[in-house]
């Protein structure tokens, strides 16, 4: 229950980045400056959180074990999450793009047979390849018809190519998100807290935001002070608070897939904070009632998810009725 608690808080902040990033496409501002802006700004914060909390020494010792693995995975997992996303923005209202991005739940569940699971056996734990969670994923498509619901009656006024250049992108992010994350989870094996695996896919997927940047500044020219200051609330929120939480979230239930998928599944609630920002922030109309009842659909599928992927002593205890 802890690890869904700090899901939810985590989606709380990550909503805002949608928001934002659609308040900035609309002033005006570039989804390339968007992007890179937010992970040059979340590095000295981080930095000085890791710094008090005397862990750098020990982040860098464990970067320099795999540096490949470190920049190719976070480069996958913050990289081709974010930039997609922030491209997004550019062709949809903030609501269409945290409801498509929702797709990550259904992304993750299909991503569990690439990953090991520990098992406790009579004979100790034991790693054996994980299987698709189908209950899980069933209480997802819930989630996901949910979502559907409230984009249903907006998204007739959408274009078929906005939506396309909407759909497609967060397609990929939504599966490079939580590959990048579990990957660097695997390569981590407990020994970094949340702030230093942060830290780390942060400094390691530098090379991508300047490659990003540097074609922003030929393409674009430099960022406005409006949309520095935006990337910069976003990198507070999203990018260090709510990117800690979830990691925080996932930390807890790493050897268990299940788990993780639920953990995963609670970042649905994303749409909803995100459209309560935009009829406050940006005026947005409010939603009608069959977008309610998607609201409603998303609820129900969380809480039934969450019982689905209790774990398994629980279950077992409860049947042998311990």
């Amino acid at each position: 229950m802890k690890a869904i608690i700090l899901g939810i808080g985590a989606a709380f902040f990550f909503a805002i980045t949608f928001v934002l990033n659609r308040s900035m496409e609309l002033s005006g501002g570039s989804w390339l400056w968007s992007a890179s802006l937010r992970y040059f700004f979340m590095i000295p914060f981080l930095l000085i959180i890791v710094l008090w909390r005397k862990n750098l020494k020990d982040l860098l010792r464990e970067m320099k074990k795999h540096p490949v693995q470190w920049l190719l995975w976070s480069c996958v997992g913050f990289g081709l999450f974010y930039g997609p996303l922030c491209f997004s923005s550019a062709y949809g209202p903030g609501w269409l793009v945290a409801g498509t991005w929702q797709i990550t739940i259904i992304s993750g569940s299909l991503l569990v047979p690439f990953f090991s699971e520990v098992i406790q056996t009579p004979n100790g734990p034991v790693k054996v390849k994980g299987k698709i969670p189908f209950k899980g994923l069933m209480m997802s498509l819930i989630i996901l018809i949910g979502v559907f619901c409230m984009q249903f009656n907006q998204g007739e006024d959408i274009s078929l190519k906005s939506t396309l250049l909407v759909v497609l992108p967060v397609l990929i992010a939504s599966f490079a998100y939580p590959l990048g994350n579990r990957k660097m989870m695997q390569i981590c094996e407990g020994r970094l807290d949340p702030f230093q695996r942060v830290l780390g896919m942060t400094i390691a997927s530098l090379p991508f935001w300047i490659i990003l940047s540097v074609y922003a500044l030929k393409t674009v020219g430099t960022p406005s002070v409006s949309q520095m200051n935006q990337s910069l609330i976003i990198a507070i929120s999203s990018g260090v608070i709510a990117t800690v939480l979830f990691f925080k979230a996932t930390d807890l239930v790493k050897d268990d897939v299940s788990q993780l998928a639920a953990v995963e599944a609670t970042q649905s609630v994303e749409i909803l904070f995100a459209l309560i920002g935009e009829i406050i922030i940006l005026h947005a109309a409010f939603p009608s009632m069959f977008a309610l009842f998607g609201i409603f659909l998303v609820i129900i599928g969380m809480i039934l998810h969450s019982y689905i992927s209790r774990p398994k002593d629980v279950i077992i205890n409860e049947e042998i009725g311990a």
